[in-house]
């Protein structure tokens, strides 16, 4: 059995792409910093037949990191999902929302794809890293968050001509706003309803996820 790695595994995006995965065969290892959160997915994915553990991580630290990539052992796939949103106009972030935003989305990313490789590189796997559409465009009153995922884009890409003479791919994915708790803090988007469903969204990605170089999902 395949074994493939989510992190911010439990809810939204990530909740979704490890049912994906789960109910195609793959082993998922649940990677987060809520374990009641995590094991509620866990618990849903064995219901239904599937196979998943859980792994506590705090992407923005490197020990925490370092720990949780030992503990998985083998991995065949890395989904990097783990990310935090702070909206409004730029004179109202404190210096929290910015740390909290560049370490988790930017940091977490790096410490993550820096444990994981070694694992992929093993197993001449794939790492998808969900970008979204903020790292392709600036939009209004996103300006740390499209800052952090332009960030994430160049990385991926940097990645991509790095190591594009080994077996292994790197896919950077894609899509719009969706319809999960990313927006229970915000009054950014008044209507989430409104948004595209995450198990669509994974399902698309889980279809695309064929080592290709980019996966847009449209909004």
């Amino acid at each position: 059995m395949a074994n493939v790695a989510i992190t911010g595994a439990g809810s939204g995006l990530g909740r979704a792409l490890a049912h994906q995965y789960a109910k195609n065969g793959y082993n998922v290892f649940l990677l987060g910093r809520s374990d009641n959160k995590l094991h509620i997915v866990q618990n849903e994915i064995i219901e239904q037949g599937g196979t998943a553990q859980v792994v506590l991580c705090d992407v923005r630290e490197q020990a925490s990191v370092s720990i949780a990539f030992q503990q998985i052992g083998t991995l065949d796939i890395f989904i990097n999902n783990a990310g935090i949103g702070i909206f409004g106009p730029v004179e109202n972030y404190r210096m929290d929302d910015i740390d909290d935003t560049l370490n988790t989305n930017i940091k977490g990313t790096i410490l993550t794809v820096q444990c994981a490789l070694p694992l992929i590189r093993e197993r001449k796997g794939r790492i998808l890293t969900i970008i979204s559409t903020a790292g392709l465009r600036g939009k209004k009153n996103e300006s740390i968050y499209c800052a952090s995922k332009f960030a994430i884009k160049g990385f991926t890409e940097s990645l991509q001509k790095e190591l594009e003479e080994e077996p292994v791919s790197l896919t950077a994915v894609y899509m719009g706003g969706m319809n999960t708790p990313f927006w229970k803090d915000s009054n950014h988007i008044t209507d989430p309803s409104r948004l595209k469903d995450p198990k669509d969204v994974a399902q698309a990605i889980y279809e695309q996820d064929d080592g290709r170089k980019e996966i847009r999902i449209d909004s």
